[in-house]
């Protein structure tokens, strides 16, 4: 794994697009501080820029890093929850312009995967995870469901987990004046 990392890490660093596995579906990847990176996204999943996808921090200490204020129902979330929940956060600093939402907000999930952690970690910098599919086609259940249109514009596809089958894509929840509104179940 370590070495898949390292691979990895070189297309992130150099602002290129990667295919992988996460605690959910498969993604479809790049630096979240990297604006150009970012469109790339956009035009590979043929999807609106002023839709916003979701960014994957490593930990608790880099979600800190980009958000000023982080909620205590938040954080009481993060430390509880055991099954894959992004959290949209008000105000975000530090990401690409491209990855915010028209409200200021930004959704961010710290994912259970070691190898999605572990390769954050190594990276020092958030990066994006939006599912590996055309907008308005179905989420890619397995790498097998992955069109050719997906894997043909991405610049490395990450060789793990391929053999795997998840069954949805992470809960989504915001956080406003103290209540917690489910927006994906």
């Amino acid at each position: 794994m370590l070495e898949e990392i390292n691979r990895t890490e070189s297309f992130l660093k150099k602002g290129e697009i990667i295919l992988y596995p996460t605690d959910t579906v498969w993604g479809i990847g790049c630096d979240a501080t990297d604006e150009k990176s970012v469109k790339r996204i956009f035009e590979i999943k043929n999807r609106e820029e002023s839709k916003s996808l979701i960014i994957l921090v490593d930990s608790i200490e880099m979600l800190q890093q980009y958000i000023d204020e982080i909620p205590e129902d938040a954080l009481k979330i993060l430390k509880e929850n055991k099954k894959p929940t992004t959290i949209i956060y008000n105000n975000p600093k530090g990401l690409a312009k491209n990855t915010i939402a028209s409200d200021n907000t930004v959704a961010i999930r710290i994912p259970d995967d070691e190898f999605c952690k572990q390769l954050i970690k190594k990276f020092g910098k958030p990066i994006v995870s939006t599912s590996a599919n055309i907008s308005g086609e179905p989420t890619a259940k397995s790498f097998s469901e992955i069109s050719n249109a997906i894997l043909n514009s991405v610049d490395y596809v990450v060789d793990l987990h391929r053999e795997k089958i998840t069954q949805k894509s992470s809960t989504i929840l915001r956080i406003d004046n103290g209540s917690v509104i489910v927006i994906r179940e």
